[in-house]
Formats: structure tokens, sequence, C-alpha cells
């Protein structure tokens, strides 16, 4: 199951990247982390970048509402989303992977 933290008005979610994929897609659940792949390679913040603009997309929000607060060269992170519940973000990670 997803670990979601609440953080004041917002939620912190664990994830694991994978970079360098052929597509930007969630992959599931892993040890309570939200699987995601992304298609930017790992280098210059790209992956990062990618991570950020699919979460703000795949859960509503705006780019700006979502950053990395733990784990930016690494690929375990904890990315804080703002202007979310917990529900928008849990139905947005843990779908089936397609």
């Amino acid at each position: 199951m997803l670990v979601l933290v609440k953080d004041g008005e917002a939620t912190i979610v664990r994830v694991k990247i994978v970079p360098g994929a052929s597509k930007t897609r969630c992959l599931g659940e892993w040890d309570g982390r939200a699987r995601i792949a992304v298609a930017a390679p790992p280098e210059k913040g790209k992956a990062n970048k990618a991570l950020i603009a699919f979460l703000a997309g795949a859960v509503g929000v705006q780019k700006r509402d979502v950053a990395i607060v733990a784990g930016l060269t690494s690929r375990l992170k904890n990315v804080r989303i703002a202007r979310a519940g917990e529900r928008e973000i849990r139905a947005a990670l843990e779908t089936p992977p397609r």
C-alpha cells in the first residue's frame, strides 16, 4: 500500500524513480513507494523535472505545487504535493500499470 504522510496542508509521497524509460508512467507500488518510470535521462535534473511534471499532471495540480524535498540525486525520493488530498493522490498513483 502506498505510504502518504500529511505535511500541513500538503502530502508527502515516497517515490522510486526509474529514469531513462521508454515512456513516463506509473508502474505501481514498491515497498510503500510509488514506482514511476520517466522517459528523461538521469542527468542535469532532467529526470526530476519530468517526475514533477508527471505528478502534477496525474494529480491535477500546478507544477509549482510539487517539490522534491528529499533524495534530489537518488532514485528514492520524497515529493511534497500541495493542493491535493490523499484521495486524489491515491487515485492517480495506485491505478494498475498499463
